[in-house]
């Protein structure tokens, strides 16, 4: 067994950390026998839930768990910690604009991006799940520069994973047989599930999905549009917003970081752009990336039709606009 590594989940005693914690503490995303700490941040209205969480985890018995450091205080949460979750934000209240919310949730990532400055490791990993995510990463990078900006992500996995299974079913393989289907942008409305570079593996043929499929209006109308509104589809259904999923997607994206991809797979992170693809620079944006040594790259040379770039600039404005905002609100400091 290996030293233990420090782990925070912020939100720690909300839905998505209610299963996320589990799949870290046995073993999914750091390994089978990569021990843990886990520091389990939430806001003090929530310290006596929390509690409950803590004591859920001690009657799972997990042999890789060896302490769990439940807190309020960001300094305690941040300590040490070689990868962070960062679960915790602002949800969006009925009737409550855009800025509104960019503003509420620039407080409390202005917040983790000190305290990450000051506490964490160096070359801690930094997924931000909380919407909206790829500016709140933003936000939090621009307030923790001693840290490379190329550690702090965003997860549009869901969307991904979404993607996938939902091309597996119409093309009725396993889910696993599907692979490098991209979501490009933001995790909002405007991002664009692109299944042009996808394959599906058919019998014991790779074929690409839009032949497997073959129906090109379908894969760039309702495909797209299905995978946009799926989050607002399981609201509908469960009165709640997706958990599990969510739950599983951060524990793909940070398990691919941590252990990297396979030759000739890619996976959809949020990250800064260095403005491969035309997309603008210094916007947290969504690409196809490969990972290897812990470092992820951006996949370079596929091919961007007009239909992709013009949903590529779509994408591109919402995410200009949101860091305007945000920045607004950053340098009223």
């Amino acid at each position: 067994m290996s030293e233990p590594i420090r782990v925070v989940v912020t939100g720690a005693a909300g839905q998505i950390a209610y299963s996320l914690l589990y799949m870290i503490a046995k073993g999914d995303v750091f390994g089978a026998d990569q021990t843990l700490i886990l520091h389990l941040l939430d806001i003090v209205p929530m310290a006596g839930v929390l509690e409950g969480v803590v004591m859920e985890l001690a009657d799972c018995a997990l042999p890789l768990l060896r302490q769990v450091v439940p807190t309020t205080d960001p300094a305690v949460a941040f300590k040490d910690v070689s990868a962070a979750f960062l679960v915790g934000a602002m949800p969006r209240k009925e009737g409550m604009e855009r800025k509104d919310l960019l503003a509420s949730n620039v407080t409390i990532f202005k917040a983790q991006g000190e305290a990450l400055d000051k506490y964490a490791k160096k070359d801690v990993k930094v997924l931000v799940v909380g919407n909206p995510a790829n500016t709140n990463a933003l936000v939090c990078s621009h307030y923790a520069p001693s840290i490379p900006r190329e550690n702090f992500t965003a997860m549009t996995r869901l969307d991904q994973n979404r993607a996938r299974a939902h091309i597996a079913v119409k093309v009725n393989v396993p889910v696993d047989d599907v692979k490098n289907v991209i979501i490009w942008g933001n995790h909002s409305a405007t991002q664009f599930p692109d299944a042009k570079h996808a394959t599906a593996k058919i019998g014991l043929v790779e074929k690409s999905v839009y032949d497997a499929i073959n129906n090109q209006s379908y894969l760039e109308e309702d495909f797209v549009s299905i995978i946009q509104k799926r989050g607002a589809a399981v609201i509908a259904a469960r009165k709640m917003s997706s958990a599990m999923s969510a739950a599983k997607a951060a524990s793909d994206h940070m398990k691919d970081w941590w252990n990297g991809t396979s030759p000739g797979n890619f996976v959809s992170m949020a990250v800064v752009s260095d403005g491969s693809y035309g997309v603008p620079k210094d916007i947290v944006f969504s690409f196809p990336v490969e990972i290897k040594n812990k470092e992820w790259t951006i996949v370079q040379g596929l091919d961007v039709d007009e239909f992709a770039r013009s949903k590529l600039e779509v994408t591109s404005q919402e995410l200009l606009e949101e860091k305007e905002e945000a920045m607004a609100v950053c340098s009223q400091d």
